[in-house]
């Protein structure tokens, strides 16, 4: 029998091409995060040589890194999205976990009626001003808890988690209920030590979630002071808005015999948002495709 073209063994030609290919992709990902990082360690001169983001290291400063570091908004907000990051993925793989595990079990109460619903909701909602006047009339407005609420569950995350649930073999099950296990252990002893890999993705899911939220803040948080870092990121950096207490103006201050440079600045903002997200991911991109494909098609 004849294997398909994609596993037959590829011929010198087709290894150059994949190698090369490989190689674009991998650099249209690092040179824009090579360059943003130079950036933020470059001086307003170095910029202004290379008429905007460097490519080409010539002169390095730590200084808008130091200026970041004593500002006391971008620090507080460094530790705000810290805590929405935890809190919010804690309580979103709750209740992901609780209800992907009772729609799992297909004898469960109302099981294909939620289901139902919750298939709808992927499709339709209310909108965005009846959820802000929602929020708003329970007390939401300036709270830092509608970075959390508005969107704590996935139904998208609750159907993956649920297929790979349905997956798990029932004579593991039946075992434990043979000695005497109830749901509750189920969960916790057989079903979730056997789904590692979604689990490891969908928490990285929540937490990049958390981590990248700013549209809640900017429609529910009108005081700077309790924005997340992502906020300080949109306004500071996207609308090239000078950060307060910095008192760098677009052509930037000097600090000792260094200018900082606005643009230094805001590459560094940039580079502290993309840290967390380039620690965690090595850590769980071994489960992505187990975790993924698996949970997508089981069930």
């Amino acid at each position: 029998m004849t294997a398909p073209v994609w596993e037959e063994p590829l011929g010198p030609v087709g290894k150059a091409g994949k190698g090369i290919t490989l190689f674009l992709v991998v650099a249209v990902i690092l040179v824009p995060l090579y360059s943003i990082v130079l950036t933020s360690f470059s001086t307003q001169a170095a910029i202004n040589e290379a008429g905007g983001l460097v490519t080409v290291p010539t002169e390095l400063t730590v200084e808008a890194y130091r200026q970041i570091f004593t500002n006391q908004l971008v620090t507080h907000s460094l530790l705000v999205s810290l805590a929405i990051t935890a809190v919010g993925t804690a309580l979103s793989m709750v209740v992901t976990v609780l209800c992907a595990y009772g729609l799992s079990r297909h004898g469960s109460l109302g099981h294909r009626g939620i289901l139902l619903f919750l298939v709808v909701t992927m499709f339709f909602s209310g909108g965005l001003i009846p959820t802000f006047l929602v929020v708003t009339s329970l007390g939401g407005y300036g709270e830092y808890w509608t970075m959390i609420l508005p969107s704590a569950v996935s139904v998208f995350n609750i159907l993956v988690m649920r297929g790979f649930f349905s997956g798990t073999a029932p004579e593991l099950i039946d075992a434990a209920r043979m000695d005497g296990a109830g749901e509750w252990r189920i969960l916790w002893s057989v079903v979730l030590p056997t789904s590692r890999a979604v689990t490891a993705v969908i928490t990285l899911f929540y937490a990049v979630g958390y981590w990248n939220s700013f549209f809640n803040a900017l429609l529910y948080l009108p005081d700077n002071g309790k924005w997340p870092l992502q906020m300080i990121l949109y306004t500071y950096t996207l609308q090239g808005s000078s950060m307060p207490g910095g008192g760098v103006t677009g052509t930037g201050q000097y600090a000792g015999h260094q200018q900082i440079a606005q643009l230094s600045l805001q590459m560094a903002v940039v580079t502290l948002t993309l840290i967390p997200i380039v620690v965690a991911y090595p850590f769980v991109q071994r489960h992505f495709t187990k975790g993924m494909l698996t949970g997508a098609i089981k069930g």
